[in-house]
This record gives structure tokens, C-alpha cells and sequence, in this order.
């Protein structure tokens, strides 16, 4: 080894879903919504003036700020946002997980949660998930770091009810608790009602999925004003201008658009059911997933056969090498015409 290399970080990076470059290829494999964003972006998008693009944006991207606060009814100091909620969760690894203690995350879930830990060398311990890939609110009563896990979790979509939510907290009230809740607007019930009786409590929430602006990479934390504060603290360190003008003023009309939101939130769980019942007749299990996938296996087909398969017809799934879920696919929920030829795909190849 070169001197010079010996002190270079190094990581095992997260590895995101495969972005085709052909066109009309069914993309069912990273969870984007399938339906284009609010028409009130498309609107303030068109009427966007040159001249905010020429100036440094607001760092505190007070417009944004203010619209969220007032869809979820918080004050704008209980939220922080930032360039995707990758960007805020890192931001959250890199502020409140500073103990010698091991912070606690479930075995299989997002996988960016050990990236970031490496990263920024954090000890962590992985708590498994039951055979329903479910997790286990008693291993999360020990003492700990901190406590992060999604909700749906990712890829399993299984949701923790909010009564387990909060007998987690009531553990962890020496530490912080984030709730990633990525896919929270595809069914289940948000843990923000809990902001009120737990100030350790930080929820996260993104624009990619519910509000289709995956591209234009909008995330946003809530809690109490201190660990915003703490948060702001931390990002104004790091870079003052995470967010850019063209996000905060289409992230504004995104969420202020919750007619729109409602519509295609509602299209997709009507899909997504439609599309359980058909996978369970053709024989494939899975769990009640209650975010915009499923994550399914099948008794005579091989899973990563599977997905090579698929995509050799065009339609692009995820498949994890992993231990305990390397036979299982995660299909993301898209349109009904999607979803119907991704079915007679399954058909054709069963029968």
C-alpha cells in the first residue's frame, strides 16, 4: 500500500436500484410513484424567474419550511429539510449518534443505515427481524446509542403498529429514536403524533415516493426545536445551501397540492391491492405490505432467475443477495397497466 492510501476512509457504499437507460422498459425496481408530480409544480415550475437561480437560496428554505409546518399542523421550527431524505437521515447519523454505545437498527432494512455508521464510525448492532419479518420491539429495550428503523420497513414493507412505536420510546427515552418513514403515506398510521409526548422523537418523511419527486430529491425531518436546532447546527457546518431555489419553491407547491396527494396516494394502495390478490393466485407469498411494493417469493421459482428473467423482458424489479432474502423480488407499485403486464408476464411463466 502507498503511504498516501493508508489514510483514506474507506467504505463498502449503498448500492441504489439499477437506473435503465433504454426507454419503454417497465421500472418496477426503486419505488418512484408512477404518476407524474402535482399539476401546481408543473405551474410553478413554468412561472420560476431566472433571477433566484443567479443568487445563493435561502439556507433555512423558510418557504418550504413554512408549507410543511403547516401540512402536518408543527411549527417551522420542528422542521428541518434537506436534498432527499438521505441527505437528512445523514445528516441525523452524523449529529445525534455520537455514543461509544452501539446504536441499534434491524437486520434487514435499509440499507444505507450501515453505510452511513461505517462511514462516520459509529458501532451498531443489527436486531433481527422474526420469521415474518417483523420487528421486535423487545430487542430495542437495552441499553443503546440511539434506535432508527423505517416504518413500512424497506424492503419488507411490514408496518409496526404505533401502540409498539411508542412502547419503544418509552425504552429510549435517553436517546434518539427516527422513525424513516419513507412509505408512511401508503397505509399506517404516522408516528407524529408522538412528537408531543417524546422531544427525543425525530420522524422522517421524503417527497420521492407519495409526492413523485423522487428527481428533484426534497427530504424533511420533524421533532421537537431542539433537535432541529441541533440538526440546522450540524448542516450549517457541513454546507449552508443543501437546498436549491428550483426544490424549495416545488417542494412549496407539491405540498401544498393535498387534493393531488390524496389521488395518487389512493391509486396506488387500489393498485397495490388489486395486484396482492392476483400475486397470491399465482401462487406467491408475502407479507401485508402497507408501502408502494411488495415483497414477494414463490415455492418453484427462483428468485434472482426471476429478476434475471424479468428484466430480459423489459421489466426491472430489485433482487438482494443477501442472507434470509435472496428469494425474495421487491416490486414497486406502478401503474395498473404496469402491474397488469408484469402479471401476464408471471402468468406466462408459471403456467
Amino acid at each position: 500500500m502507498r503511504e498516501w492510501e493508508k489514510n483514506i476512509r474507506k467504505v463498502t457504499p449503498y448500492v441504489p436500484g439499477e437506473q435503465p437507460k433504454q426507454k419503454n422498459v417497465i421500472k418496477l425496481n426503486t419505488n418512484e410513484n408512477p404518476y407524474p408530480p402535482s399539476p401546481k409544480v408543473t405551474a410553478a415550475l413554468q412561472a420560476l424567474e431566472t433571477d433566484p437561480l443567479r443568487k445563493y437560496p435561502d439556507p433555512a428554505a423558510q418557504q418550504l419550511t413554512d408549507a410543511i409546518a403547516d401540512f402536518y399542523g408543527l411549527k417551522p421550527e420542528q422542521v428541518f429539510v434537506g436534498v432527499g431524505s438521505d441527505d437528512v437521515l445523514a445528516m441525523c447519523f452524523l449529529t445525534f449518534f455520537n455514543s461509544q454505545k452501539p446504536i441499534l437498527f434491524p437486520d434487514i432494512t435499509y440499507s444505507f443505515y450501515d453505510v452511513w455508521a461505517d462511514l462516520f464510525r459509529i458501532p451498531y448492532e443489527c436486531q433481527p427481524l422474526n420469521d415474518r419479518f417483523e420487528i421486535v420491539k423487545e430487542d430495542y429495550y437495552r441499553e443503546n446509542g440511539g434506535v432508527i428503523f423505517p416504518n413500512p420497513n424497506a424492503p419488507t414493507g411490514e408496518l409496526l403498529s404505533l401502540e409498539a412505536i411508542e412502547d419503544i420510546l418509552k425504552h429510549n427515552q435517553d436517546v434518539v429514536v427516527i422513525v424513516d418513514e419513507a412509505y408512511i403515506d401508503f397505509g399506517g398510521g404516522s408516528a407524529l403524533p408522538l412528537l408531543e409526548r417524546y422531544e427525543n422523537l425525530l420522524v422522517v418523511q421524503t417527497f420521492s415516493k407519495s409526492r413523485s419527486m423522487a428527481g428533484m430529491r426534497i427530504g424533511y425531518a420533524l421533532g421537537s426545536a431542539d433537535l432541529i436546532r441541533a440538526l440546522s447546527d450540524v448542516k450549517y457546518s457541513f454546507n449552508s445551501y443543501t437546498m436549491n431555489a428550483t426544490a424549495i419553491a416545488l417542494g412549496t407547491a407539491a405540498i401544498q397540492d393535498r387534493a393531488y396527494f390524496e389521488e395518487t396516494r389512493a391509486k396506488i394502495i387500489a393498485t397495490r391491492e388489486r395486484t396482492k390478490q392476483r400475486m397470491r393466485e399465482l401462487g406467491f407469498t408475502f407479507g401485508d405490505s402497507k408501502a408502494n411494493f411488495l415483497f414477494v417469493t414463490h415455492p418453484s421459482l427462483d428468485a434472482e432467475k426471476l429478476f434475471q428473467a424479468l428484466k430480459e423482458a423489459g421489466i426491472y424489479v430489485r433482487y438482494f443477495k443477501k442472507p434470509r432474502i435472496d428469494q425474495y423480488l421487491r416490486i414497486t407499485i406502478g401503474t395498473d397497466a404496469e402491474m397488469d403486464a408484469l402479471l401476464a408476464f408471471l402468468e406466462h411463466l408459471i403456467s
